[in-house]
């Protein structure tokens, strides 16, 4: 049996909404058929934004959606997605797939999406292709409230009043796609574009994020801090910066042998854990060097691209990274999710890849219709973490699988005084008996919630259902304590009170 101790006498911080955030890029179809459709397609949709996709994703309460990527965003140039449709340019989406960008989504487009999931906003500026005016302009075209020529401009666009820009990303993967940049070239570069990112409100302001490093690479963390974390006034603790971003997907097979989604051995299984395990080092490495410079945490991490990255599905298109989702999917989403929780302290912010049919997808569209994926079903079992506050957990007799701890969990407290408790069990073929044990307090009653399935399972349109959650079975104990069994490959939320 594991038993996992929860204290709540120590709480680790408040687990920021905003991890539980989602990235939609210019990318295959992740925009347009997924989310955006012809008000005339005969989908319903509200201005254009399908109305299934919306309903799904307020239901696992979306906090932020960064936009237009990505490697897009560095070829992206808004004026280009502004004013009548039948004005906006055309162009080709070099990046992905070589299909034609007619950029009928834009600037207001994002816009109402947003106020459609009522969530936050984060817009990625564009670095690598575009210049300090067109970045500043595009911030005080979107947040400007009085009398400018881009004030002006929104009006003429329908849009008097101006939005609120929560995060504004300066670059992204400036060590690759974003202009294959050094990192001492690219943060003096960031440390200029960023002070045209203008605060217009100070009650209102927007948060910068600065490119961060891929992966594991220490090196462009140091240099990028040593030369962007100057304070430029002694009042300043952020220097010039809010966040720090950060890359990381899971190859079960390394960057160039990817392997199938759904077709996988017992090895790449474990291979795929391990990787999603991985996150927990990558935020130590990174997160020392950020203490150096910043010991009391006021500079967010912002994991703002992760996930599962496999080959595309067969007679797809190659630049459309289209890929199905599975119940291994569900465990890189859990583990993924139970570390940033634990490590609230740093991470900030984190925005899963991608929203809808692209990578580890929440939402699956074909036409009219429309999947959850296992993903979906672990975002919506885990929405009562955000904003409650993490509480510490230790696994004991966690058991091992593949070499791996059986079992891994995360904890938190909602201002309710009630707590959601989500564990995962890696085995592949082996269940584990689970005990939940309180340090200062006896539970009352317990409910719960499962999503588990043969490794391979995953949903498809014909079978929407094949993977869904049901309830746990979940036990009070004499003392207190509340047990439950986890199935192969499952994930399970409880709730104590």
């Amino acid at each position: 049996m594991a038993t996992i101790h929860i204290d709540e006498t120590r709480p680790l911080g408040t687990i920021a909404p905003e991890i539980y955030g989602h990235f939609s890029e210019h990318l295959g179809r992740c925009i347009y058929e997924g989310i955006f459709v012809k008000p005339d397609s005969g989908i319903p949709n509200v201005n254009g934004m399908r109305t299934d996709v919306v309903e799904a994703l307020r239901e696992i309460r979306v906090p932020v959606l960064r936009w237009p990527g990505g490697c897009f965003a560095d070829e992206y140039h808004w004026k280009d997605g502004i004013g009548p449709l039948e004005s906006r340019k055309r162009m080709v989406n070099t990046h992905w797939g070589g299909v034609v960008e007619d950029n009928s989504f834009g600037t207001h487009e994002f816009f109402e999406l947003c106020r459609q999931l009522g969530c936050k906003t984060y817009v990625n500026g564009n670095v690598g292709s575009g210049t300090v005016q067109e970045m500043s302009e595009w911030v005080e075209y979107m947040t400007f409230d009085g009398v400018s020529p881009m004030a002006q401009l929104r009006a003429e666009n329908g849009r008097r009043e101006p939005w609120k820009v929560d995060y504004f990303g300066v670059g992204n993967e400036n060590w690759g796609c974003g202009g294959n940049m050094t990192p001492t070239y690219y943060a003096n570069l960031y440390r200029r574009y960023q002070t045209y990112v203008r605060q217009y409100h100070r009650d209102a302001p927007i948060q910068k994020i600065c490119g961060g490093p891929n992966v594991d690479d220490v090196k462009w963390t140091k240099k990028v801090l040593k030369t962007c974390f100057a304070a430029p006034h002694p009042e300043d603790a952020h220097g010039f910066m809010d966040g720090l971003s950060l890359h990381y997907y899971v190859h079960p097979g390394g960057w160039k042998n990817k392997g199938s989604a759904t077709v996988f051995t017992q090895e790449e299984w474990y291979a795929t854990m391990e990787k999603a395990l991985y996150m927990e080092e990558l935020i130590r490495l990174h997160g020392a060097v950020m203490d150096k410079y910043d010991p009391e945490k006021k500079i967010g991490l912002i994991v703002d691209e992760w996930g599962a990255w496999y080959d595309v599905e067969p007679g797809t298109n190659p630049g459309f990274l289209y890929q199905q989702n599975t119940m291994r999917d569900a465990l890189v989403a859990a583990l993924t999710l139970n570390i940033f929780n634990s490590r609230c302290d740093r991470v900030k912010m984190a925005c899963i890849a991608q929203m809808v049919n692209v990578l580890q997808a929440v939402l699956l569209t074909e036409g009219p219709r429309m999947v959850k994926t296992p993903t979906w079903h672990v975002f919506r079992m885990y929405r009562d973490h955000q904003g409650a506050k993490a509480l510490p957990v230790e696994i004991e007799d966690a058991g091992t699988a593949g070499g791996l701890p059986m079992v891994q969990a995360s904890a938190s407290r909602m201002e309710s005084g009630e707590l959601t408790v989500t564990a995962a069990n890696l085995s592949m073929t082996e269940s584990r008996t689970v005990r939940l044990a309180l340090a200062n307090r006896k539970a009352e009653g317990a409910s719960g919630t499962l999503l588990a399935g043969e490794a391979h399972a995953h949903n498809t349109f014909d079978e929407p259902k094949a993977v869904t959650e049901r309830t746990l079975a979940a036990a009070l104990e004499p003392d207190g304590g509340v047990s439950f069994t986890l199935p192969p490959c499952a994930v399970a939320s409880v709730r104590l009170w």
